[in-house]
């Protein structure tokens, strides 16, 4: 194929660019957006699926279920490093190239999980799968809207968001059913079918799609200081509470290490001409601004799915499948809205949408924050098809906020490093809930405990009921304790949900300070 050539006003000809390929329509536009979306489920899915399976393949793999809990860690921990580095690899490789190798190897990653014959081999599996993962949900959006004409953009955003926000909530639900009905193994094999059609339907769909690739020289002191960094910054979040934080010596080492070798980098990357990530994307006024908002939103979103399961299988009593019947309504709403916001962003005002969705999750948790020890199922589950809605308002319009001053030929570096801070905010959302919520219901626990003693005159009636049932000494204490702690749980539940709701508040207000051009829509920059 031959290049044409061009005659500027100052002098020799130039070789014209390549034109870009015509966007794909009709069954090839669709049989790719349910490939490029069946591999973003699926790594998505692995972030969490494995959480309740973890007591199950510990006893399997004869390992004590702290040990086991390195199961997650070590996928998260890889996954940290692999995702900001995406824009990097895409320059070297090439995007398709990069997203298809990614989904094969996650996919034979999987299968060896599976097959894995002791608890070693099963992280070592574990930690490959979070390396090969980190380019595939990134890629799987800058691919999938490159692939839509200019004017569908915003849907193809739409059903992109719909399997990240939807897969981490469907984890622990598919998970809990598969290690309760199946072996633990079958929540890995089920990836490969799922990989192998994605990897088959982005090979053959998108042959000669390929972008433009780059020699660039590695970046090795930015690399490993990234490396240390984010290990020891995602290992000091997942390992955190289980160890009591800063008063455990291991956890002051690994992050006075992360501090260090991320304030390093950070230096290291701004004066390096071939840097490992781009950090020059703040610069960016809609970007810095669109990953802050987008940051803070996931981590009191993912707060609340975390926190919501524990409160009712801790305090009221559910099983795991009947939790996660209560917490899966929030995916209904936002799968059949999300691309229905996606078609329309260009009408509306980006701003309005998302300040609006951070309402919602106002409201929402304002409501959760009224619940009793007596609220019934039926109760439970309106909140969080309401939540649905906020889900569906707030991710794409702030996913087009934060790209729709990005370059082309700078989307896939910026894909990844928001992508980065999501999936990083998630994890300190998650540890930062669960050590408050443990930490203020032991406070409401003792305060309760002040008003429970022999001359009171409701702990007597009470321990007098109890008698005439047949129940002495220590069980009376028992059962009065058991009481105590589960109203410290609920009340601490609830002064967690009118947190949250201050929170979401706050950054309703915030978004109105981007500045996205009037009519946006997913654009693939400028």
């Amino acid at each position: 194929m031959s290049v044409s050539a061009t005659t500027t006003a100052d002098g020799p000809a130039q070789p014209a660019q390549p034109a870009q390929p015509a966007p794909l329509a009709g069954g090839m536009l669709a049989l790719l957006t349910l490939g490029l979306a069946l591999g973003t489920f699926m790594e998505v899915l692995d972030t969490s699926i494995a959480n309740v399976a973890v007591p199950t393949i510990s006893g399997s793999l004869g390992v004590a279920t702290s040990e086991g809990t390195w199961v997650i860690s070590s996928y998260s921990v890889a996954s940290a490093i692999a995702v900001p580095l995406t824009g990097w690899l895409a320059r070297r490789v090439g995007e398709v190239r990069l997203f298809t190798l990614s989904v094969l190897l996650f996919t034979i990653a999987s299968a060896m999980c599976g097959l894995a014959h002791n608890f070693e081999s099963l992280n070592a599996f574990r930690l490959v799968q979070g390396l090969v993962s980190g380019p595939m949900v990134p890629l799987s959006q800058t691919i999938l809207m490159r692939s839509y004409p200019p004017e569908k953009r915003g849907l193809a955003l739409g059903l992109w968001a719909m399997t990240v926000i939807v897969a981490p909530i469907f984890g622990p639900v598919m998970g809990g059913w598969i290690t309760d009905n199946y072996t633990w193994p079958w929540i890995f094999y089920i990836n490969v079918p799922i990989g192998l059609f994605s990897a088959v339907c982005a090979f053959f769909l998108l042959r000669g799609r390929e972008t433009k690739t780059t020699r660039q020289r590695i970046d090795a002191v930015g690399l490993t200081l990234l490396v240390i960094g984010v290990s020891c910054l995602q290992m000091v979040l997942d390992l955190g509470k289980d160890r009591d934080w800063f008063n455990s010596n291991f956890i002051v080492t690994l992050g006075i290490i992360a501090v260090v070798s991320i304030a390093f980098m950070l230096v290291w990357e701004m004066t390096e001409k071939e840097p490992v990530i781009d950090l020059s994307l703040f610069k960016d006024r809609n970007f810095a601004l669109g990953v802050l908002i987008i940051s803070f939103g996931f981590m009191a979103f993912f707060g609340s799915v975390v926190i919501f399961p524990l409160w009712l299988q801790t305090v009221m009593g559910y099983t795991a499948g009947l939790a996660g019947l209560a917490t899966a309504p929030v995916g209904l709403l936002a799968l059949v809205l999300s691309p229905l916001i996606g078609r329309n962003m260009h009408r509306l005002d980006l701003r309005m949408v998302a300040s609006f969705a951070f309402c919602v999750f106002a409201f929402v948790s304002l409501w959760n924050s009224t619940f009793t020890l007596d609220v019934p199922f039926s109760h439970v589950i309106w909140p969080r098809l309401v939540q649905g809605i906020g889900v569906a308002c707030f991710f794409v319009p702030m996913t087009t906020i934060t790209l729709s001053s990005v370059s082309d030929e700078r989307l896939a570096s910026a894909s990844g490093l928001s992508n980065f801070f999501r999936t990083l905010s998630g994890a300190i959302g998650t540890a930062v809930s669960t050590t408050y919520w443990e930490n203020d219901a032991i406070y409401h626990h003792a305060v309760l405990s002040e008003s429970v003693n022999a001359y009171s005159a409701n702990t007597t009636a009470y321990s007098n009921a109890l008698s005439s049932l047949g129940i002495a000494g220590q069980s009376i204490t028992a059962q009065i304790n058991q009481i105590v702690t589960q109203q410290g749980y609920m009340m601490a539940t609830n002064d967690f949900f009118r947190i949250s709701c201050v929170g979401f508040v706050v950054l309703a207000g915030l978004v109105w300070i981007t500045k996205p051009r009037k009519g946006a829509s997913a654009s693939m920059g400028h």
